[in-house]
Parts: C-alpha cells; sequence; structure tokens
C-alpha cells in the first residue's frame, strides 16, 4: 500500500510514538493535576515536560502559553471566538479550511465583519492585500500557513510585520506546517498559532495546542475543572487553565511530544529537504502525463509536500477509487473542507485529488503513483 493522505494525518507514525502512547495508557493512568498520588504526579510532570518540548520547538515565551486542546480545530475556535466580539473586524485569506472559516461565519450572524482578502490562482497570498483590508475596527488577521488543499506556501512573516504596525492580533492555522516549516512564534510576530499534533508533528490523532502570546487575554468559550482554584466558580484567569478545562488527553500528549522529539533527531530541516524533494520529482513527473492539470505554486519550494491535480474530465471521486482498488494508492479527493480555496482555483464543482507526503514517503512511491496515472491517463489500466 502507498499512503499519500499524509495531509489529513500522517501514518505511519514513528514507533517511540506508539510507545509513548502505550507506556502512558499502562503507566502514567493517573489524572494530571487531579490528586497528589505518584500516577497523577507522573501524569502531570509529563504534561508539563511537553509543555516545555512544545513551547522550545515554537520558541514560546513559557511553558504555559501552551494551551492543549482537541486538535487544531478546537483550538482555532478557541482562538477566534476568545478575541472577536460584535463590532470587531476579521480579515482572512481565500484559501483559508472551514476551520477557520465556519467559527467566522458563525460569528458574522452576532455583528462580527469578515473581509476575504482573494489570492491567486495558485493559491498565493500578496501582503499588500491584506494590509489594504485593515479598517479602523480590525481586531484579527487569520491566514493558513501553507493550503491544505494546493500546499501553497503564506508570507506570515510578511503578514505578521503588518499586523504588529497595526496594532493586530495574528492567528496563524499551522494545520499543514508544525512540523515541516520552521515556525518561530517570536521572530514571525504570531500572536495565535494553532497546531494539530496528528499531522506533521506525527503525533495521535485527538491531540492539539494553540499557542496564545504572552499577555493576550482570550474569553475562555468553555468552563470546568482545572485542578486549581478549586474553590472559585469563576473560571481561572492564569494560563493555560484559562482555556483548558476537564480531563487532558494524556496519552494523545505523551504521543506528541514523542513526535516533537523524533522530529528534533531527524531534524526539521532534513524533513523539509526530503519531502521537498518528493514534492519536486512528483510535480515534473507529472508535466509529461496527458490530460494532467496541476494547482498551485509552479515550483515544490512554494509549497508544502501536498499536489492537487484533475486529470481530463474525471471525477476526482473517481480517479481517487481508481487508484485506491486498482493500484492501492491512497489519497483524498473532493473539496477537502476547504469551499472558499476550491472556489480561487476555480475547482469547486468537481473538487481535486489532493496527494500529500510525509517524511516516510520514497522516490519509489512516486513514481509508483506516477505509473498509475500515466496507466489511466492513457487507459492502459
Amino acid at each position: 500500500m502507498t499512503y499519500f493522505d499524509n495531509a489529513a494525518t500522517t501514518w505511519p507514525k514513528p514507533e517511540e510514538v506508539y510507545r509513548a502512547v502505550e507506556d502512558t495508557m499502562r503507566n502514567f493512568g493517573g489524572n494530571p493535576g487531579r490528586s497528589g498520588h505518584r500516577m497523577a504526579l507522573a501524569a502531570a510532570r509529563l504534561v508539563y515536560e511537553a509543555r516545555e518540548a512544545l513551547a522550545e520547538f515554537f520558541n514560546a515565551e513559557s511553558p504555559t502559553n501552551i494551551v492543549f486542546t482537541m486538535n487544531a480545530t478546537d483550538a482555532l475556535n478557541i482562538a477566534i471566538k476568545g478575541v472577536l466580539k460584535p463590532g470587531d473586524h476579521v480579515i482572512t485569506s481565500s484559501m483559508e479550511h472551514n476551520s477557520v472559516a465556519r467559527p467566522i461565519f458563525a460569528l458574522t450572524k452576532s455583528g462580527v465583519e469578515w473581509d476575504i482578502v482573494k489570492c491567486g490562482s495558485d493559491g498565493t497570498l500578496d501582503p499588500d492585500d491584506v494590509a489594504k483590508a485593515i479598517k479602523p475596527n480590525t481586531r484579527l488577521i487569520a491566514v493558513t500557513h501553507a493550503s491544505n488543499v494546493t500546499g501553497t506556501i503564506m508570507p506570515v512573516e510578511e503578514i505578521g510585520k503588518i499586523s504588529q504596525e497595526k496594532g493586530v492580533i495574528f492567528l496563524v492555522d499551522a494545520a499543514q506546517s508544525a512540523g515541516v516549516l520552521e515556525i518561530d512564534v517570536q521572530k514571525l510576530n504570531i500572536d495565535l498559532l494553532a497546531f494539530p499534533g496528528h499531522k506533521g508533528l506525527y503525533g495521535p490523532q485527538g491531540i492539539g495546542g494553540l499557542y496564545v502570546r504572552e499577555g493576550l487575554h482570550l474569553t475562555p468559550i468553555r468552563q470546568g475543572g482545572t485542578g486549581s482554584f478549586s474553590e472559585e466558580l469563576e473560571q481561572p484567569g492564569i494560563l493555560p487553565d484559562r482555556l483548558e478545562c476537564g480531563t487532558l488527553n494524556t496519552p494523545g500528549i505523551a504521543g506528541l511530544v514523542a513526535g516533537v522529539g523524533f522530529i528534533k533527531k531527524k531534524d526539521l530541516k532534513n524533513i523539509r529537504s526530503h519531502e521537498e524533494q518528493l514534492t519536486r520529482r512528483f510535480l515534473e513527473g507529472l508535466k509529461e502525463i496527458d490530460g494532467v492539470t496541476v494547482y498551485g505554486p509552479a515550483e515544490a519550494a512554494g509549497r508544502c509536500a501536498v499536489v492537487s491535480l484533475n486529470l481530463k474530465d474525471m471525477d476526482s471521486a473517481e480517479l481517487a477509487y481508481l487508484l485506491d482498488s486498482r493500484f492501492d494508492i491512497q489519497v483524498r479527493p473532493g473539496l477537502h473542507c476547504s469551499p472558499l480555496a476550491h472556489r480561487t482555483l476555480g475547482t469547486e464543482d468537481r473538487g481535486t485529488v489532493r496527494f500529500s507526503f510525509s517524511v516516510f514517503n520514497t522516490v519509489e512511491e512516486i513514481d509508483r503513483a506516477l505509473d498509475a496515472l500515466r496507466e489511466v491517463s492513457t487507459g492502459s489500466w
């Protein structure tokens, strides 16, 4: 089997991730912060060490600036709904995932203003267009770091500078970039960074996080037990307790920090180089196949390891089914939960077929996929 659906969730995971999850389930089964016995204390230490590792990975000011969430969607909801109030104005690009678009759309019903900056036909975003969209009541700029449809890498550093100069909060959706591209939240002037555990960070599903800049106070969207200030009915004001409540996913956190350790051992630059090599080979090979339309930047350096395409007049679901059933190649067809992006690309009627690679994919697998597409194109299968 050839797995090319890593933009949805990476597979396989590093062996140390599997071991960390199992070890935590078997030996650290206590509830962190909820008791004083040694299992609960061991779980609490694991959670704090994970905050430390992620704070170092993203260059956060402190481990307490890392808030654990269910996934990136949960983190984005906490960020967006914790910042915006009726009368506020928010700016996004036209390549955003529904994890950004839907929470904002819901808030427009209560008086939040939303402007969508149109991206180019290859998904690229001009930071000057973002600057031009800023109004006196602009409270938030929310931008994906890399498109989940085309892999297009957005100019977050330039937008971060604009946000800082204008006094606007800057939220980055790192669903496709965390663990793939270097992210220094202080250098990039990122105020809020939402990231999943199960994609480029190679952790399990059901865990993610939100970096919150020091001094930025979000309104909590949920309240509950935190294991701290239990005598008070009001949600604690300190981070991460202000935005975390209920029992944490300790096994998921253990797997996530093991994934970060794997990335540090492999070196982020090596991972990026490998994935860029695979993407470049795939893009070059697609040029030789009749009837293929590729979306996104022409060069591999302009995108993460994500390539969307269509073949002749085939429906995207039909092509994906053929690749799976006849060639044992797993990809994702359709709109990828990103209708705004597909409107930008002009593919909203049939979607695209998305190939997405990881550190575990090989050149041989890329060539196998190209051969399969060539066979389907010529009808020789």
